[in-house]
């Protein structure tokens, strides 16, 4: 681009995308300054009730390491080989995610954070100014404003380009919508969570398999459990917001036991301070953010601020991170900030729609689904189809987490070869099993084969 050396440029949000970023444009030489609500997490206790693991694949990996961060943070990475399936009865079933040595990461969240705030500032072209809350924009005149949450004094930054990583409540976002230059569309889930604790064992180790991601499907609701480095499980209960399973039917400790007592009675004496946990930390709220066009001018939406995703594909984290790498690597091509943002917003959008969507998908995937004799023979044969027609055929769990295959691709893939595999089994039982020779030709005109 051309742009001036040192040029300086402002980002709202200190959360995982924004050093992230932050640390992607200082390679190329520009000063940043940081701007974050919160105090300095390094300095700071960690509160309960905020999700604590997030999951870490392909796409994310690869903007650390472009960044030149993944080698410091590989130690807090806890890979997780598939899922772990726990029926009503107890009994356990694990579903690989993808090949053999296929594996996300669970990672800490603030671990993750305040490891990306130090390297930025390590660039030495990064400046974080925490304790600043954005109250809005001036889309016109270019101006911040911020509110100083110590001094309570009022700040107002007129600097452009504005990136905003400011998640999915953006004040930025909120604010241009207000002016009319974007719309934004809020579409609650309808269902909430609530975070629980597995502790290590009395000898200090795991109480379930680390390796794996554990989900206790019950139809309209689950329990799911990612492990933490300290041998504890963070545990994420996922109910509908009403109805005779839900949060609000759920008001004493007798009516929480008895929930786990039914539906999750091989959890229950992992949880000692079940009723604590459940009572004093806060409900999450689920949903799904959109907004079109994601810049103005020289204001520009990325990550949750743009397109904030339910968390049953494990893509929030990754999506953010891979719109870094994107905006990245379209600075090469493009003539100046405006031009940039407004091109990124173009190629980008499709692609975080795509993500939200299949989000949705896999949340009944989750719950529901992985009991389903149709679906797990499905399953079955996409391994099959996976090592018949390598390069073409590939799961959409694979493509999303261990490709960089656009997330609009993904999704268009995936309804084709969903399609594929109804026909496939739809014609052995009728007793008419498709020949090798059909196969390969419909392989080969619906699914080109992947770079």
């Amino acid at each position: 681009m051309n742009t001036g050396k040192n040029e300086k440029v402002i980002i709202v949000g200190g959360g995982l995308s924004g050093p992230v970023m932050a640390m992607y444009l200082a390679q190329k030489g520009y000063n940043v300054d940081v701007y974050e609500q919160r105090a300095d997490m390094r300095k700071q206790k960690l509160s309960a009730g905020r999700s604590i693991n997030l999951a870490l694949s392909k796409r994310g990996i690869r903007a650390l390491e472009e960044v030149g961060v993944f080698k410091q943070i590989s130690p807090f990475l806890i890979p997780m080989y598939g899922r772990k399936i726990h029926d009503a009865n107890g009994s356990t079933r694990s579903l690989p995610y993808g090949r053999k040595g296929q594996h996300i990461n669970s990672v800490s969240r603030s671990d993750l954070n305040k490891l990306l705030i130090s390297e930025a500032e390590h660039t030495g072209k990064v400046r974080f100014f925490f304790n600043h809350t954005c109250t809005g924009v001036d889309i016109e005149s270019d101006i911040i404003y911020f509110i100083d949450n110590q001094s309570e004094k009022k700040i107002n930054v007129r600097q452009i380009p504005v990136i905003a990583t400011d998640g999915a409540g953006s004040t930025i976002r909120k604010s241009i919508s207000s002016q009319k230059f974007i719309l934004e569309v809020l579409e609650p889930l309808g269902h909430a969570y609530k975070e629980l604790t597995v502790p290590p064992d009395k000898t200090g180790d795991f109480q379930l398999d680390p390796n794996s991601l554990h989900i206790w499907p019950r139809g309209q609701f689950m329990l799911i459990a990612l492990p933490n480095m300290d041998r504890s499980f963070t545990v994420t209960l996922f109910l509908p917001n009403n109805g005779e399973i839900s949060f609000e039917s759920i008001k004493t400790n007798s009516e929480l036991v008895s929930l786990f007592k039914e539906k999750f009675p091989d959890v229950l004496s992992l949880i000692p301070d079940l009723t604590l946990d459940y009572f004093s930390n806060p409900t999450g709220h689920l949903g799904t953010v959109r907004c079109q066009p994601w810049n103005i001018k020289n204001f520009l939406l990325i990550g949750d601020a743009a397109h904030a995703v339910v968390p049953f594909f494990g893509q929030g984290m990754n999506a953010s991170f891979e719109d870094c790498t994107v905006l990245n690597e379209m600075m090469e091509t493009c003539e100046d900030w405006e031009n940039l943002f407004d091109n990124f917003s173009k190629k980008r959008k499709i692609d975080g729609d795509a993500i939200a969507d299949m989000a949705l998908e896999n949340y009944i995937e989750m719950r529901d689904l992985v009991n389903q004799q149709w679906f797990l023979a499905q399953k079955e044969l996409e391994k099959k189809m996976e090592h018949q027609f390598p390069g073409q055929f590939i799961s959409r769990y694979s493509m999303v987490s261990f490709h960089q295959i656009p997330y609009s691709v993904v999704q268009e893939r995936g309804e084709t070869q969903k399609k594929i595999m109804e026909w496939i089994l739809e014609n052995e039982t009728s007793g008419k099993p498709i020949t090798s020779e059909a196969l390969e030709k419909e392989i080969n005109l619906k699914l080109p084969v992947l770079n």
